[in-house]
């Protein structure tokens, strides 16, 4: 048996880099919901604060769904 390191350590480096892209993705969209909710408590509209966390959601989702695709097809 023999394994392809540089094959593997490839596959460790595009999980991780995705993986931390993501995460962030995520916590950007976490951070744009509770500017709104703060700038919705001082009587203010954070329009683009919403838009872009749902933005940062839809990205997640859209990079899940691919995620899945490839693996199924």
């Amino acid at each position: 048996m023999d394994i392809d390191w540089a094959a593997l350590g490839s596959v460790f480096g595009v999980g991780l880099v995705t993986t931390v892209a993501l995460v962030s993705l995520f916590t950007l969209g976490l951070v744009g919901l509770s500017k709104q909710e703060r700038a919705a408590q001082q009587g203010g509209s954070a329009v683009l604060a919403r838009t872009g966390a749902y933005a940062c959601f839809a990205l997640c989702a859209a990079a899940i769904v691919y995620g899945i695709y490839l693996i199924v097809a």
